[in-house]
C-alpha cells in the first residue's frame, strides 16, 4: 500500500478531519524515526496513517479500538503483518515487541501534544516551536493531560532520549506543517 492510498482508504473511513491530520502526523513521525533507526520508512509510514482507522466504529468501544482496524485491513487483502501487529500494539492489545511497535506507541500521544502545543504557541504554528518548548510543556502535567507522558517517554525503548525523539517527531511534523494547517 502506497501513502496515498492509505490516506484514501482513511479519508474513506474517518470523518474527523482532525483526526485525519493527526494520523498524517502519526505517519510522518514514523517515517523519520524509521529512517533514524534504519528501518523501513514507507512500512512505518503506512502504520503511522493507518494505526486508527476504526476510530469512528470504536469510538465509544475501546476494547474493539485496533482490533476491528486490522479485521478491516485484513478484509481488503492487506496482510503485512509488522503492519498489523504495530496497530494492535499502540492501543496495548498485545504487548510491544518489535521497533515499529515500539515506535507506533510512543509517536500515537506525541504528535497530539505537539499540535497542542502549536496551538497554544502565539504564532500557532508548529515551525515556531523548538524542543526547548516542548521540554517545558512536557512538565507541566496540566497541559495536554490526555498526552501520556509514560507513552511518550518510552521512545526510550528505542534508544532514544525524550529530546531526541522530541527532535525527530518536530522536524517531521514541520514536513507536512500544511498538510496539517499548522
Amino acid at each position: 500500500m502506497t501513502r496515498e492510498e492509505a490516506l484514501k482508504l482513511v479519508r474513506s473511513k474517518v470523518s474527523k478531519k482532525n483526526l485525519v491530520k493527526h494520523m498524517i502526523a502519526t505517519g510522518a513521525c514514523m517515517r523519520r524515526l524509521a529512517e533514524k533507526l534504519g528501518h523501513d520508512p514507507d512500512k512505518w509510514e503506512i502504520a503511522g496513517i493507518l494505526h486508527d482507522l476504526d476510530y469512528d466504529e470504536t469510538y465509544d468501544k475501546y476494547e474493539l479500538h485496533a482490533i476491528r482496524t486490522v479485521e478491516m485491513l485484513r478484509e481488503m487483502g492487506f496482510e503485512d503483518e509488522e503492519i498489523l501487529n504495530a496497530i494492535l500494539a499502540h492501543a496495548e492489545k498485545k504487548p510491544l515487541e518489535s521497533p515499529i511497535e515500539k515506535a507506533l506507541y510512543a509517536v500515537d500521544p506525541t504528535t497530539g501534544f505537539i499540535v497542542a502545543a502549536a496551538l497554544m504557541h502565539p504564532q500557532k504554528k508548529i515551525a515556531a516551536l523548538d524542543v526547548g518548548f516542548l521540554k517545558r510543556r512536557f512538565k507541566e502535567k496540566r497541559f495536554a493531560a490526555g498526552a501520556s507522558r509514560e507513552q511518550m517517554r518510552s521512545c526510550e525503548s528505542l534508544g532514544l532520549s525524550l529530546e531526541e525523539f522530541f527532535e525527530i517527531c518536530l522536524e517531521a511534523m514541520k514536513g507536512v506543517s500544511e498538510e496539517l494547517g499548522l
